[in-house]
């Protein structure tokens, strides 16, 4: 009994010297958790500290930076035990998702991965991330103490700390003594672009597989090396809205297995019994869905977790809010509903950790040997080599496996004409087999046709990676393997001439883009073939880079020097020739090699502005290609200066009311504007703008239809007028210099059922044909709307040009394809 009660005082004792040293948030924070929001860097203080006062039950993990500047990290947690063998427990865990190897489970916890604060001013969830730190590390929380015997939960504060302290700092610059909880008052609405994006207003929370951004980039790599078996993303919806948790809406992607539904009606079922007990509202089963891949719910579900979405009501709500109901709703309530979730979730998990452990156990040994879904194979064609090094390099981030080449002749489903073909392996043709540990991952980012069973999506239904990357591909019903593991890259032909006529240079992806921006960049002046031509016996096509070196010489003496070190920083090879006397073609003093103008460009910013399709140009224009454009707002596009600016870009945005005559006699005197999407719209019917909508085709026998809709289907979408994101064939005018590099055709994401008649003067670049449809959900009422029409025109306009993008070819920064026909638009001499 005396050994008992010894046993048991030491214990207390332990219990109270973590809980002196550990500080709560109320305490490190000198306020009441709720009472303030908590700036980035104080919350990263009071995880450090934390970590610091508990380091037997926390260890810290730094694991990046933001744009800005602000630390990443995340803390993981559990019993002493556990945290003393980590990195053996993260090994085992890992080779359990391997597929392979031997694993005791009886002495391995299952790992609870907890994301707050993804959208920035979604702000509750990271002030609940520090009352769940403490409420783990502290040890006052007894059932947790018991619950991390069998859990290491992985705790990361803030996705998205640059968002979050934008929205932080305007609520904290504009609140008053006390807040204001009426919904109109300034508090509660946030100035453009508003908090929920990063620093390059980006959805983070839509960018979890394709991973361009920074923080996706750290985060995915860290997850990568834990992969947990549960995964909870912690959100705000409207604070009109009560709570949301898991069980998830349909469509669910077919791959997500029956025990990965099973187990979120697990976890649901003991959240709505703590909600229950409070009596607070909340909301299962509906409106969010399990499809896109690139979600903070779906990702995880694909890599083999338990992937949950939790959504509070509260963005925009400040301190306090009144609802529509009458009700006010605190920032204190969004934290306390928040908490219990997390804290719900780990009890289950905890009394669960045995049957997590041995179905995601089951679920990778059953990747390796009877992966889902029709095809067991992908073989994606080299046809543009450096969009299959980035096709690459995103599977290799995720990590995907392929190999490379062969010689054997096989048939499969061609992705271009929807039909089984024979086609032949070549040496560098990217093979994809399905039978690999993310065998489920691999197999939703490649497989031709995604299978929805509702239109009521929340996101797009398409997202094939050959029609992303734009290239040749074939999905195969046999499981084959490449044979190498690297590409072989020929080296072109090249010369060492001290004194060239000229410097050629392929076209047709990004580096190349890069290298026209580096050589302009030092004054350089650089032509374009617009026509095919042939050298030496060398073929070349149109989109060619010239750079001739008399021209260039007169101004820079060390051309050549100039020429080959920027070549050489961009690994692009350069092919020298003595002589524009050509084989084939036009001789080098033709017309058909213009210089090209180097861009100075013009970005509108601002109210009246998607800050998502702003934040897409942006991040394109200075990440991606090295240029540094000029940022404005809406109110400046009618007094530019030519000479100052020849390309304005306006983002999808409604511009109608500030388009006036500035603007057109910019364009008249050489200026190239570009409309993006519903920017389009803003000029509809206005003088000097050719562009007109597509008229709807009416049948004579049609006749209104009475309505069929039952009252138990009002939240329900009306299908047939229905497009959440679908791929669809570009006819383009391969003649065009838009099409430089990319060929007779282009795939690009329709998300709206806007099309436009053909221009009747200028140039019909790329439109519709009734085939043009290649994957995702379209209503019938679209497909018709959708099968002729203009989706990319070019019009002149006195010296200028007027370019129409009714789809978005930078769409999330991942449609590759898209990138060298934007940045043909701004470069080519059109």
């Amino acid at each position: 009994m005396k050994k008992l009660f010894t046993i048991g005082f030491f214990a207390l004792s332990l219990v109270l010297n973590i809980k002196a040293q550990v500080k709560s948030p109320d305490e490190f924070l000198s306020y009441e958790l709720g009472s303030h929001f908590t700036p980035h860097h104080k919350v990263a203080d009071y995880f450090r500290q934390t970590a610091a006062a508990a380091s037997k039950n926390v260890k810290l993990i730094d694991y990046g930076k933001t744009n800005e500047g602000r630390p990443l990290l995340v803390a993981v947690i559990s019993s002493a035990e556990n945290i003393n063998r980590l990195e053996q427990i993260r090994k085992d865990n890992l080779t359990l998702a391997s597929g392979a190897g031997s694993v005791d489970l009886t002495s391995q916890p299952a790992i609870l991965w907890l994301s707050y604060n993804v959208h920035g001013n979604e702000a509750n969830s990271t002030e609940t991330a520090m009352k769940t730190l403490y409420n783990l590390a502290s040890g006052t929380n007894l059932k947790a103490n018991e619950w991390l015997k069998n859990t290491i939960v992985v705790i990361d504060p803030c996705l998205n700390p640059d968002g979050r302290d934008r929205y932080v700092n305007y609520f904290n610059s504009v609140v008053g003594e006390k807040p204001n909880s009426d919904p109109s008052s300034r508090e509660h609405i946030e100035p453009w672009p508003g908090g929920r994006p990063n620093h390059y207003y980006f959805d983070l929370n839509r960018d979890w597989a394709w991973q361009t951004q920074i923080e996706s980039k750290q985060r995915l790599a860290l997850y990568n090396q834990w992969m947990p078996q549960v995964h909870v993303d912690f959100h705000e919806q409207s604070y009109n809205e009560p709570y949301y948790f898991a069980p998830a809406a349909e469509p669910v992607h077919q791959d997500i297995t029956p025990w990965q539904k099973s187990f979120q009606v697990v976890v649901g079922k003991n959240n709505a019994k703590y909600f229950d007990e409070q009596g607070w509202q909340y909301f299962t089963k509906e409106r969010f869905d399990l499809l896109y891949p690139s979600y903070g719910d779906t990702y995880p579900l694909y890599n083999g977790a338990v992937g949950m979405t939790y959504e509070q009501g509260g963005i925009r709500a400040g301190l306090s809010v009144v609802t529509n109901d009458g009700d006010t709703l605190t920032l204190k309530d969004r934290i306390a509903h928040h908490f219990t979730t997390s804290m719900s979730t780990l009890e289950v998990t905890s009394s669960n950790h045995n049957k997590l452990l041995s179905e995601y156990k089951k679920y990778f040994q059953e990747a390796l040997n009877t992966p889902p879904g029709s095809y067991k194979s992908y073989v994606i064609k080299p046809d543009n080599l450096s969009r299959l090094k980035k096709l690459a390099e995103l599977l290799t981030k995720n990590k995907i496996e392929f190999a490379y080449g062969g010689d054997k002749a096989l048939r499969g489903y061609d992705y271009d004409t929807q039909k089984e073909v024979g086609f032949t392996l070549s040496r560098n043709d990217l093979i994809v087999n399905v039978l690999q540990p993310k065998a489920v991952l691999a197999n939703v980012l490649l497989e031709p046709q995604t299978v929805v069973t509702d239109s009521n999506t929340y996101d797009i239904t398409a997202w094939a990676l050959p029609y992303v990357y734009g290239l040749k591909a074939y999905a195969l019903k046999e499981s084959i393997k490449g044979k190498y593991d690297v590409i072989d890259e020929a080296k072109p032909f090249s010369s060492n001439l001290d004194k060239p006529l000229a410097w050629l240079f392929g076209w047709g992806n990004s580096e190349d883009l890069q290298l026209l921006v580096a050589l302009q960049k030092e004054n350089i002046k650089v032509r374009q073939a617009d026509q095919p031509f042939s050298v030496n016996g060398q073929d070349y096509p149109a989109g060619t880079l010239i750079v001739l070196r008399a021209e260039n010489e007169k101004q820079i003496k060390d051309i050549k020097n100039k020429v080959v070190e920027i070549s050489n920083h961009l690994n692009k090879p350069l092919q020298a020739i003595s002589t524009g006397f050509v084989d084939k073609g036009k001789d080098f003093g033709s017309s058909v090699y213009p210089i090209l103008k180097q861009p100075k460009i013009a970005v509108v910013s601002g109210n009246e502005v998607s800050s998502l399709a702003f934040g897409e140009v942006w991040y394109y224009l200075e990440r991606n290609l090295g240029l540094m454009p000029n940022i404005i707002n809406v109110k400046d596009i009618n007094n530019l200066e030519i000479s100052k600016i020849n390309t304005l870009i306006l983002p999808d945005g409604n511009y109608g009311n500030v388009i006036d005559e500035g603007l057109k006699n910019w364009i008249s005197k050489g200026g190239k504007l570009i409309l993006m999407e519903d920017a389009i719209e803003s000029v509809l019917e206005k003088k000097g703008f050719d562009i007109k909508k597509k008229e709807a085709i009416v049948k004579k026998d049609d006749k209104p239809e009475t309505s069929k809709l039952l009252f138990k289907d009002k939240d329900k979408d009306d299908y047939e007028n229905a497009i959440p994101g679908a791929i669809y064939k570009v006819n383009l005018d391969a003649s065009h210099p838009f099409a430089y590099g990319i060929g007779k055709s282009y795939y690009t994401l329709k998300t709206d059922r806007k099309i436009y008649a053909p221009l009747t003067k200028g140039w019909n670049v790329g439109q519709l044909s009734d085939k043009s449809l290649m994957a995702g959900i379209v209503g019938k009422k679209v497909r018709e709307d959708l099968k002729t029409g203009l989706l990319i025109g070019v019009q002149d306009s006195g010296r200028g040009s007027i370019i129409y993008l009714a789809n978005d070819p930078l769409f999330r920064n991942f449609w590759e394809g898209g990138k060298t026909l934007f940045g043909n638009i701004l470069f080519c001499s059109y």
